[in-house]
Parts: C-alpha cells; sequence; structure tokens
C-alpha cells in the first residue's frame, strides 16, 4: 500500500492547526480530507493551503440537497482543485448524474482535471439497530451494496463504506469502483463514536483502496510515527 492510500482526516479547530499537521505528515502522505468542522472554519484557505504544499484533497462535504443544488457545489469543488468529494448516494440517481454531469462539464470547458466523486453509503456510526429505525430493513452489508450499486450504475467513481462491507461492494461493482473505509482503528486504539471497524490490515486485505484515519494519528503523542506503523502494518 503506498501513501498516497492513506488519507489523513483534517478534523481541526483551525487552518494554523492543519498547516502544522500537514508539513509534519506531508513526506509520508499524499492526501488529506478536509471535512465540515475545518471547511466550515476556514473555508476555501483550507483546500488551497493543502494544494499549495503539494498534497491533494478529499473534500468530505457529503453532498446531499436537490440535484440542482448539489450539482452547483460539485462545480465549485472542481474549480477548487480538489482530487475527489463525496455526496450522499442517499440524494438519489437524479442528483447524483447531475452531479457528475456538472463536475464533467465544467472540467472540460474550463481545462480543469477532473476530480472524482464519491458516494456515501451508510456512516461507520450507524449501526443495525440506528439504520432500522431510519425505517430501512435491510441489513448494513446489503443496503451499503445496494446503494453502491445505485451510485456505479449514476456514474460516480466509488463510496465510501464500513470496511465491512467493502468485499460484498467489490463483488458487486467490479475491481476498478473506488471504495474508501472510514472506521479504521489499527490494533489498541479506541473506537470513540465508530461501530463498524476494522483495522488498517483488514480493510486492505478485504479490498479497500483507501482508508481515511483521524484521531488514532491526530491524538497521537508522535503523529509522524504513527502514520509509519500504519503504512509498515499494510505493506507487512
Amino acid at each position: 500500500m503506498n501513501s498516497e492510500r492513506l488519507i489523513i482526516a483534517l478534523d481541526l479547530e483551525s487552518l494554523s492547526e492543519a498547516e502544522r499537521v500537514v508539513d509534519l505528515l506531508k513526506e509520508k502522505i499524499s492526501v488529506f480530507k478536509i471535512g465540515l468542522q475545518l471547511f466550515t472554519k476556514e473555508g476555501p484557505k483550507a483546500v488551497e493551503m493543502v494544494n499549495r504544499k503539494g498534497g491533494k484533497v478529499f473534500l468530505d462535504l457529503k453532498y446531499h440537497d436537490i440535484p440542482n443544488t448539489v450539482a452547483k457545489a460539485a462545480k465549485e469543488a472542481t474549480r477548487l482543485g480538489v482530487f475527489m468529494f463525496s455526496i450522499h448516494t442517499l440524494g438519489g440517481n437524479d442528483m447524483m448524474k447531475m452531479c457528475r454531469d456538472s463536475v464533467v462539464e465544467t472540467s472540460m470547458k474550463e481545462g480543469i482535471g477532473r476530480p472524482s466523486i464519491i458516494g456515501i453509503t451508510i456512516l461507520t456510526s450507524i449501526d443495525q439497530k440506528t439504520l432500522n429505525d431510519l425505517g430501512i430493513k435491510e441489513t448494513l452489508k446489503d443496503e451499503a451494496r445496494h446503494l453502491s450499486e445505485k451510485a456505479l450504475r449514476s456514474g460516480l467513481d466509488g463510496v465510501v463504506a464500513s470496511p465491512e462491507e467493502v468485499k460484498s461492494i467489490r463483488e458487486s461493482c467490479g475491481r476498478d469502483f473506488i471504495i474508501i473505509t472510514p472506521g479504521i482503528r489499527p490494533e489498541g486504539s479506541q473506537h470513540n463514536d465508530q461501530k463498524r471497524i476494522m483495522t488498517p490490515r483488514d480493510a486492505v486485505r478485504e479490498g479497500a483502496n483507501f482508508l481515511v484515519i483521524g484521531r488514532p494519528v491526530l491524538m497521537a503523542e508522535d503523529p509522524l510515527k504513527a502514520v509509519e506503523e500504519i503504512l509498515k502494518e499494510v505493506s507487512d
């Protein structure tokens, strides 16, 4: 597993904190996730900072709205020069297709690299009881696979899914479909609010393309050492 496939989540309170982490890890890590907290606080400046330092951005804002609104947001994400960004598959086929069309059109017209569009399936903080309480009676694995198949048919490049669903999605959606797994916890790490988790080594063995890790690295006494240990674990 090369360093580009390990994504560090910059779930931090300020641009200065994020910049410190990027500077510390950029020789080992290529892709950094910018999510709701940092983007709400700092906006596009956070994306620009990572790009300026030679990194790539997974913009994880989980767009979920009417098709026209998401398509317009996707256009702006493309213009920001992100590597990939996320939308909710539960937004439906029309939303996903319009988002895809907007990204392709913007990339071609403006000569911008096309970011990968990644669909959110079922959040890793959700367990079977929570899913059923939402009125969805399928198993977690079946629902994640169903949503992944819809994402594929709508032209998305991949999905975010629990490592527990990776194998099923891979079998259903093929080898070229991108699967990003959060809920990654190295041996001995705290689970925090994640419920469907797996070690980095096991997630890679299941077929994940990218692993997203935040707190086990950000809260480590030595974040660089923590990254090196994870990379070693998945390469053994």
